[in-house]
């Protein structure tokens, strides 16, 4: 798998983002807190990571849900997947909501959600007065059905 090289600052204490396998398509982020930092349920907290990147045009990075957060504890991605363009050099934040009837505690470092850097298209729109047919045509929402 060839790889990408990407600038990045880290304020944080904590080590910079990795893949847990050789296989895993999304790096932990961690939160840079000073102390634990309390999610009421329905309660939406937006988490610092001490991270700043400078992506190369092309690609962007997603900040998705980590599924045992989501499992356990009902802790989630708000705004997911979040897009992070390459022109942006602010601080990495991720937008937690607890979606349970506990209230969940942050300790500094937790790991808190994935990102995944990808290659993305730039579209240049043809207008046209018709598009070709597909199998599924127009349906929408449940359209493809069970199987």
């Amino acid at each position: 798998m060839p790889s990408l090289k990407v600038k990045i600052i880290n304020t944080s204490p904590f080590d910079l983002p990795s893949y847990a396998t050789a296989a895993s398509a999304g790096m932990d982020l961690r939160a840079n807190l000073p102390a634990p930092e309390e999610i009421k349920p329905l309660e939406r907290k937006l988490i610092p990571t001490g991270l700043f990147m400078e992506l190369p045009e092309g690609y962007e990075a997603q900040i998705r849900p980590r599924s045992g957060l989501a499992w356990k504890h009902g802790i989630t991605v708000l705004n997911t997947p979040g897009t992070i363009d390459a022109d942006y050099r602010g601080e990495i934040k991720v937008l937690l909501v607890n979606l349970s009837s506990e209230t969940f505690v942050i300790q500094p470092g937790d790991r808190i959600a994935q990102m995944v850097v990808a290659m993305h298209a730039v579209v240049e729109w043809e207008p046209v007065s018709e598009i070709n047919e597909s199998a599924r045509s127009s349906g929408g929402f449940g359209s493809t059905g069970k199987h």
